[in-house]
């Protein structure tokens, strides 16, 4: 796969990357030393030491990261912060609620801080799934929500997804009974790709909002382009029974330090932050995500970045006549003519990491969308795993 003009008009050509080894043992001051004038700094691909006689490390084509990230002024906001870890971080989360609800129109009461989106999901699982509250959610879609609920013993009533491998929501609102304390929407949904429209979402939240709680995961919010796509937010300015999930793990690409947030009425936000799970977000990635919210070029880069190598990416397997659902995400769903399982040892053998099984589509495999190099490499490995012959 060509490398991408996006990419090196943006942050410089591959061969401006720091080396890992380089990366591991600077110190803070040659590393702001090299962003000066607004310079961006380069970023760290994937990357394999194997020439280095070390142990090879494999892609990551599984778990929906950033291969991108984080940026320039997150790297800066994480070095600046170190000299704050001695200090409890409690303090600063209004600083990023503020933030965050002057992006939305909102009031900080309005936004709770979770360590990732999955938190959030928890918080939402045990505040509406303990005492007998039933969850409705669409099948497949991200299990956090459900597995933990299961793990309190919450009933979760499973809709199967529409024939295209959209959400279904004429049969999640069918199945939303006076016994249903939480709805779960993931949109964009994980593992498909495929976004509900924005008008027959509204409508559903709406109607659905006057019985139950709705939870709508917008974790890819920031990805996607598609006109016919649009936030839930609104409805939680509005007042209604709407919970608005996010996370800085995607786009902003600061997974591994694990922040997230909601967006809900003031009464619905503290009754989340009743169930708060973990023992508060560390002060690297309070400052990595205020940061983030300020860098419009690392976001309009990684954005467009992913969308352009999920297009080619896509149009390469459709070449090859492997039935691709349409992705609004930094990942894409396609059918394997093979167990997804068997294909996973497969790739792994050849030090590529792709998605697990997502029941009932065993035979479909969730594939994470990577640098360009990354994917050429997977497409070497695929073409002999999958035995395609040179063309």
């Amino acid at each position: 796969m060509r490398a991408s003009r996006v990419e090196n008009q943006a942050h410089g050509s591959p061969s401006d990357y720091l080396s890992p080894l380089t990366f591991l043992i600077m110190n803070r001051r040659d590393w702001i030393r090299l962003s000066v004038a607004g310079s961006a700094l380069p970023l760290l691909p994937s990357f394999s030491l194997a020439s280095s006689g070390l142990e090879r490390i494999p892609i990551r084509l599984h778990s929906n990261e950033n291969p991108y990230a984080p940026g320039d002024a997150a790297r800066t906001a994480i070095l600046d912060a170190i000299q704050e870890t001695n200090l409890y971080p409690a303090s600063n989360y209004r600083s990023l609620q503020a933030m965050i609800a002057a992006r939305e129109g909102l009031e900080p009461e309005h936004v709770v801080l979770g360590a990732g989106s999955t938190e959030i999901l928890r918080m939402a699982a045990m505040a509406y799934g303990l005492s007998g509250g039933e969850i409705v959610t669409a099948y497949p879609t991200y299990e956090g929500l459900e597995n933990f609920a299961k793990s309190i013993e919450a009933r979760v009533h499973r809709v199967p997804l529409n024939a295209d491998k959209s959400i279904d929501l004429g049969r999640m609102e069918s199945r939303t009974t006076e016994n249903v304390k939480l709805v779960f929407v993931c949109n964009p949904n994980n593992p498909t790709g495929t976004i509900c429209d924005k008008d027959d979402l509204q409508r559903f939240c709406i109607r659905v909002s006057q019985q139950s709680v709705v939870l709508v995961d917008e974790a890819y919010y920031e990805l996607v382009t598609h006109p016919r796509y649009n936030t839930i937010v609104p409805l939680v300015k509005a007042g209604a029974n709407v919970i608005v999930s996010r996370t800085f793990s995607k786009v902003y690409g600061l997974a591994g330090l694990r922040i997230g947030y909601a967006l809900a009425r003031p009464d619905i936000a503290e009754k989340l932050r009743n169930y708060w799970t973990s023992m508060g977000i560390n002060i690297l990635a309070i400052r990595a995500a205020i940061a983030s919210l300020n860098d419009d070029r690392f976001l309009n880069y990684s954005r467009t970045q992913i969308e352009h190598t999920r297009t080619e990416t896509t149009n390469r397997l459709r070449n090859l006549g492997y039935e691709v659902i349409e992705s609004n995400t930094n990942f894409l769903l396609f059918h394997l003519d093979q167990p997804v399982e068997r294909f996973q040892q497969s790739m792994a053998s050849h030090g590529i990491l792709v998605g697990r099984p997502f029941p009932p589509y065993l035979d479909w495999c969730r594939l994470s969308i990577g640098t360009d190099n990354e994917m050429s490499r997977f497409f070497d490995a695929f073409t002999k795993v999958m035995k395609i012959p040179n063309r």
